[in-house]
C-alpha cells in the first residue's frame, strides 16, 4: 500500500503475516496478506514451527501470484559445525524464490551467502539509533525493530537511518528484550536464541522480599498480555514503520485468519485509493475481531508510555470479558451480558485465590447458563469468553477469497482469435487460437456469449472488470472453444505473474563506517568463529562468548527487560504509580522471585527504566 505520512512522502507499507505452515500461508495470502515469514527446514526462532523446502516452494509460488513477499526465519545463534548447513540451505532458499532472510546470527555475513535480501531479527537487540544504524551499515535491508520501541523512538530512528522498518502490532509478548534472555537456557537448557525457547515467563512465581519473607505465591510474575497496536497504525506510519508484523507461527489457524483479515481492513480503510505492494482485494465471510480469537488481554505495551501490562493471574488466554454473574443454583448460573452465549463457549473467571477457572457450556436458555461442570463461583464474578464456538465455526472452512482484477480483449488473426488478457499490476498475455472465421447468424448474442464465457473466472484468481469483443460478434466460436482459451489463456497468466514477482537479486554493501566498542560482553551473542571475525573486522578487540557456549552464569543477567514488577506491584521507585500497592513492599526492600527451589534476584535500574534477572544462590 502507499500512504501519505504528515511528510507528504509516500512510502509502501506492508502487512506481514506468520505462515506455521504451507496451509496456513496460503490462508494468510488468502486474508490479505502482503508478506509471510515461515519457518525453514532447520535454525528458525521456532523448532516447533519447520516446514520442508518442497513447501516453501509451493507457498513461494502461491504467495507471488498476488504479488505477495514470502521471508525465511533463520533466525537462531548457529555453533561453528553448523554454519556449513545453514548456507547451504539458504542457498536452496534463494533458489526456490524466497525473497528476504531473517537472521540473527552475524557470523552468516563472513559466509559465502546469495544475492538475497537480510533482515535483521528482532532478536539482534534493535533497540537503539546506534544498533540500526549498525545493523544498516553493515548491509540488512531491513531491521525489525524490538517489541519495546515507542512512537517516538520510531521517528528518531527514522530520522537517523534509511533502512526498512519493521515493527510488530500483534500478538504475544516476551517479556524480556528479544535476544536478551538467557533464562530459559540457563533452567533447561533450552535457548530461545536457538529456537528452543521453554518460556520461563509464563510460569508461576513466589514473590520474597531480600530477607525470603513470602510476598506473593504462585502468580505469573513475568507473563504479559499480548500486544495490540492497532489504534496506533497511524501514528506508526507517520514515525516511518514501513511493515507490520503479526507474531503468531505457533497459533492456530483461526488466529491467523481473523487478525490478518483485520489488519488488512484496518490498513485499507487508511489508505483507500492509494498504489499497494501486492495485488487483489480480500474479501471475508466473517466480521474480524481481534477480541474473539486468542488473547491474554491487550496492551499497547510502550508505544506511547508505560502501562499496567501485566498478566498475573494466568498465562493462558482470557479472551473477551462477556459479563458477570448473576444469580447461582446448584448446577445453572445466570449470567447478565450483552454478549450471545451458546452451548460450547469456553467461559473462564479468576477465583477468590487470584487463579483462573474455565469449563464448557453446555446448556444456555436465555440468561441461564448449565456448564459441563459447575465451578465454585459466585455472584458479581466477570466472566471472559476464551473460546467462541460460534466465531470458531465462522472461520472453519473457507473465510475469504482474494481475487486479482483483469481486463479482457478478444480479436481475430489471420488464422485463428487471440485473447488478450491484462491485470491490475500490467501483466499481459496473448493466447491464440487456430480456427475457422465462421460468420455468426446474430452479432448481439455472439458478442454475449464471447463475453459471458471469457468472463466465467470464478475458480481462479481473477475477476474480470471488463471483456472487450473487437469483432463485434461477427464471428461464431462454440462455448467449447471459448472455455478452452479461456482456461489456457488463464493458465499462461498465473505463470507469467509468478516469474514477474520473482525477486531481484540483493547484493551485501557494508560501509566503513559500521563500528563495534573495543570489548564486547556475553549479550553479543557470539558463539561460532565466523561472528568472532565479523566482529573482529568491525573494531572489536575483546570478546566473551554467548552463554549458549559457555553456560556460564555468573553475574550475568539471565533477562533485561523494560518490564518492570514494582511498577506492575503499584511500588515504583520512581513514583510513578497512581494504584496502591499490592504487596507491603518499602523501596529499600530487594526482591527474589522462586520457582520449584530456584530463586532469582532482581535489580531495577531506574535511570534507564530497566529491569535485570539474576541468578540468586
Amino acid at each position: 500500500m502507499r500512504y501519505i505520512a504528515k511528510n507528504h512522502v509516500y512510502m509502501a507499507l506492508e502487512l506481514l503475516a506468520p505462515a506455521k505452515n504451507l496451509e496456513y500461508g496460503r490462508e494468510a495470502v488468502n486474508h490479505g496478506a502482503d508478506a509471510l515469514y515461515i519457518g525453514a527446514p532447520a535454525f528458525g526462532a521456532r523448532s516447533a514451527a519447520t516446514n520442508t523446502l518442497d513447501d516453501i516452494e509451493q507457498l513461494v509460488r502461491y504467495a507471488h501470484l498476488y504479488g505477495s513477499k514470502v521471508f525465511a526465519t533463520v533466525n537462531t545463534l548457529l555453533f561453528d559445525d553448523e554454519i556449513d548447513s545453514a548456507v547451504q540451505m539458504i542457498h536452496r532458499l534463494y533458489n526456490i524464490g524466497v525473497d528476504a532472510l531473517i537472521i540473527q546470527d552475524l557470523g552468516l555475513l563472513e559466509c559465502d551467502l546469495p544475492a538475497i535480501e537480510l533482515h535483521a531479527s528482532t532478536q539482534c537487540h534493535n533497540a537503539t539509533i546506534d544498533r540500526i544504524k549498525f545493523m544498516e551499515r553493515v548491509g540488512f535491508k531491513r531491521v525489525i525493530l524490538a517489541r519495546e520501541t515507542s512512537i517516538e523512538q520510531m521517528r528518531a530512528i527514522r530520522h537517523a537511518t534509511s533502512v526498512d522498518l519493521e515493527a510488530f502490532v500483534h500478538g504475544a509478548l516476551c517479556v524480556s528484550y528479544s535476544g536478551q534472555c538467557y533464562m530459559s537456557q540457563y533452567l533447561n537448557k533450552r535457548s530461545g536464541n536457538r529456537g528452543c525457547c521453554s518460556q520461563p515467563c509464563r510460569s508461576s512465581y513466589d514473590l520474597y522480599d531480600g530477607n525470603r519473607r513470602l510476598l506473593l505465591r504462585g502468580q505469573h510474575l513475568l507473563s504479559l498480555k499480548d500486544f495490540d497496536a492497532s489504534q496506533n497504525i497511524g501514528p506508526m506510519i507517520d514515525a516511518g514503520i514501513t511493515s507490520f508484523k503479526i507474531e503468531g507461527r505457533l497459533k492456530d489457524l483461526s488466529y491467523v485468519k481473523n487478525v490478518t483479515a483485520y489488519y488488512r481492513q484496518l490498513l485499507d480503510n487508511m489508505m483507500s485509493g492509494h498504489e499497494k505492494t501486492s495485488s487483489g482485494t480480500s474479501v471475508f465471510y466473517f466480521t474480524p475481531d481481534i477480541s474473539r480469537t486468542f488473547n491474554r488481554g491487550y496492551t499497547d505495551y510502550f508505544l506511547r508510555q508505560r502501562q499496567p501490562m501485566d498478566s498475573f493471574a494466568t498465562q493462558k488466554a482470557l479472551g473477551k470479558q462477556v459479563g458477570t454473574v448473576g444469580s447461582v443454583l446448584d448446577n445453572t448460573f445466570t449470567i447478565r451480558s450483552n454478549e450471545t452465549i451458546v452451548p460450547g463457549d469456553g467461559l473462564c473467571f479468576i477465583d477468590r485465590n487470584g487463579v483462573m477457572q474455565g469449563f464448557l457450556v453446555n446448556h444456555v436458555n436465555g440468561n441461564v447458563i448449565t456448564p459441563n461442570v459447575m465451578p465454585d463461583i459466585t455472584p458479581g464474578t466477570t466472566l471472559w469468553r476464551n473460546h467462541d464456538h460460534a466465531f470458531e465455526k465462522q472461520l472453519q472452512g473457507s473465510s475469504a477469497s482474494r481475487k486479482i482484477d483483469v481486463e479482457i480483449t478478444f480479436d481475430t488473426t489471420p488464422n485463428g482469435f487471440i485473447i488478450k488478457i491484462k491485470d491490475e499490476d500490467g501483466v499481459k498475455v496473448e493466447h491464440t487460437i487456430a480456427a475457422n472465421h465462421e460468420s455468426a447468424n446474430d452479432k448481439s448474442r455472439a458478442t454475449e456469449q464471447i463475453k459471458k464465457q471469457l468472463g466465467k473466472l470464478g475458480d481462479t484468481p481473477f475477476r474480470v472488470v471488463a471483456v472487450t469483443d473487437i469483432t463485434q460478434g461477427r464471428y461464431f466460436l462454440p462455448m467449447s472453444v471459448l472455455n478452452l482459451v479461456r482456461r489456457e489463456a488463464v493458465d499462461i497468466l498465473i505463470s507469467h505473474r509468478i516469474s514477474h514477482f520473482r525477486p531481484q537479486d540483493t547484493y551485501l554493501k557494508e560501509s566503513t563506517e559500521a563500528i563495534v566498542p573495543e570489548t564486547l560482553d556475553y549479550s553479543y551473542n557470539v558463539i561460532n568463529n565466523h561472528a568472532e571475525q565479523f566482529y573482529k573486522e568491525h573494531g572489536a578487540r575483546e570478546i566473551e562468548r554467548g552463554v549458549e557456549q559457555t553456560e556460564d552464569y555468573r553475574n550475568k543477567a539471565l533477562m533485561t527487560t523494560k518490564y518492570c514488577l514494582r511498577y506492575e506491584l503499584g511500588c515504583c521507585l520512581k513514583g510513578k504509580n497512581k494504584n496502591e500497592s499490592q504487596v507491603a513492599i518499602d523501596n529499600t526492600d530487594k526482591l527474589i522471585l522462586g520457582n520449584n527451589g530456584r530463586y532469582f534476584r532482581l535489580e531495577f535500574d531506574c535511570s534507564a527504566c530497566l529491569m535485570r534477572i539474576y541468578a540468586d544462590k
